[in-house]
């Protein structure tokens, strides 16, 4: 029996899962699971990556007391925030959070010297302010000391990789999110980088997802007491390792990794970088054996969450829970807004933002948790069902069903709706797709599974989805109608 360790960090929480794999099914056990609390200061917003990687090791020493041996371990993490390394391999500071308002504010500087359809057709990465290429962007032109001190540019999870057992990689998935990655060469961008400015000598090798690093060094093994584990590069992209771990059932199956964001994609077998593509700002990720991801980012369950955190400032404890039973009966399509409006990037006061969309769009206002709650579900349902079309527009394809994956796949409301508004055949599940793809790709990398395609037979195996057949689609029809027309009107503009 191989025994696995998965390192998955998300933006709002990490944790620490031992998978055992018998040659025919695989079980996760979650070890570790602890928060993930960005911190300001001065104006900038930063990820604490130090206290993230100290829960990394407990969560590992928790592995090892779980499962005594553990053969190999491997990181996933959000995408495209990175560190930097100086030439002793310190920390240059901690990284910047996405959310952080220095790139959207150089997006435009930079998209002035490389325009965004040659930035989109070198990269195929759609045209987003968190991506990497606008921090990096930043920098260059504030000059930034940062850059002139760093030896190495490291993504967080080839970060928290370094810190495992020393190997300074870039791992092919996370790197491809950065629109710093050319698809076409398959390596870095770096004529364009260094048309920003930007020292392209920070860049290290590309490797692919399933490639075996180095083991632990012995200070972490001591540290965790595992005793011989090979770090492995999976799909270090949460999002690479999720869709890896969907059972897809039928060929050209729509994903949704649903989470702090939704990514609502399909999996094809070179990236789209077209006229339509570039229109709908779509996006090309690398995946998992020579596979690509087509998806496009819709804000997700953040939103909810950011208004938990605002009611919680107001006294009012709302479990995640406690506010879907309150959405559940709260009045049905009501009142919707664009989960990706300018006005719901940043942190704020979420509720606030979103009566003020509705406002601003001549709806009703929702004022209550549970009708604020209801508002933002269906709204994601669908935004959903909006991008699903999207996809089959660009590429011709007609999807027969979907697969809502992660943490999103046990929100029965978002997954019932998602079915209504889209009009297909959801399966729920599994909500542990990003853990069960990175130890897929651990378990190719040490021989136990010969291909992606029999990985996905053992999750299909070890994983029964819960399946929700469209209801009442007249209803949500119409509700599609009045949702495209409020899409379709000017930014709100929200200082919150």
């Amino acid at each position: 029996m191989a025994t696995l360790a998965a390192v998955d960090l998300g933006a709002q929480s990490g944790r620490v899962a031992v998978g055992r794999f018998d040659g025919e099914r695989l079980g996760v056990t979650e070890v570790h699971r602890f928060p993930n609390v960005p911190v300001r200061t001065r104006g900038t917003l930063n990820w604490d990556i130090l206290r993230l990687y100290q829960d990394v090791l407990y969560g590992l020493g928790a592995a090892a007391r779980e499962a005594g041996h553990v053969d190999s371990i491997a990181v996933d993490s959000w995408a495209v925030d990175f560190a930097l390394i100086d030439s002793k391999g310190r920390l240059v500071q901690n990284p910047v959070h996405y959310r952080d308002p220095r790139r959207a504010h150089a997006m435009d500087g930079v998209l002035m010297r490389v325009p965004a359809r040659e930035l989109y057709d070198r990269t195929g990465i759609q045209l987003m302010p968190i991506n990497t290429v606008f921090e990096l962007g930043a920098m260059a032109s504030e000059g930034d000391p940062a850059l002139d001190a760093a030896e190495t540019l490291l993504l967080i999870p080839d970060l928290v990789n370094y810190w495992l057992c020393g190997a300074s990689t870039s791992e092919f998935t996370n790197a491809t999110t950065t629109q710093c990655f050319d698809p076409h060469t398959g390596g870095w961008a770096t004529d364009l980088l260094e048309r920003l400015d930007v020292p392209t000598r920070l860049l290290p090798d590309i490797v692919q997802p399933g490639t075996k690093l180095a083991p632990l060094s012995h200070a972490v093994a001591d540290d965790t007491m595992l005793r011989n584990a090979e770090v492995v590069a999976v799909a270090t992209h949460d999002t690479g390792s999720a869709v890896a771990g969907v059972p897809f059932r039928q060929p050209g199956s729509v994903f949704i990794s649903a989470g702090t964001w939704s990514l609502v994609g399909l999996e094809v077998q070179a990236p789209v970088i077209t006229d339509a593509a570039f229109a709908a700002n779509l996006t090309n990720e690398g995946g998992v054996d020579g596979t690509f991801r087509l998806l496009r980012n819709v804000t997700g369950l953040w939103l909810i969450h950011e208004c938990r955190r605002v009611w919680a400032q107001e006294g009012k404890e709302h479990s995640f829970d406690k506010l879907i039973a309150l959405a559940k009966d709260a009045p049905g399509l009501q009142s919707l807004i664009d989960p990706n409006d300018a006005a719901f990037n940043d942190p704020g006061d979420m509720p606030a933002r979103v009566r003020a969309f509705c406002a601003h769009t001549g709806q009703t206002e929702p004022v209550d948790p549970g009708a604020v709650v209801r508002c933002i579900l269906e709204s994601l349902a669908l935004k959903h069902a909006q991008t699903i079309d999207v996809l089959a527009s660009v590429t011709g394809v007609s999807p027969r069903e979907i697969h809502v994956v992660g943490g999103g796949a046990r929100n029965e409301l978002l997954c019932r709706w998602t079915a209504d508004a889209a009009g297909l055949p959801v399966l729920a599940g599994p909500e542990e797709a990003t853990l069960l793809g990175n130890m897929l790709v651990q378990a190719m990398a040490l021989g136990e599974i010969s291909s992606l395609a029999e990985g996905r037979e053992v999750i299909s195996a070890s994983v029964v989805p819960t399946a929700y057949e469209p209801q009442e689609t007249s209803k949500w029809q119409e509700a599609k109608e009045r949702f495209a027309e409020a899409v379709a009107l000017p930014t709100l503009e929200v200082g919150a």
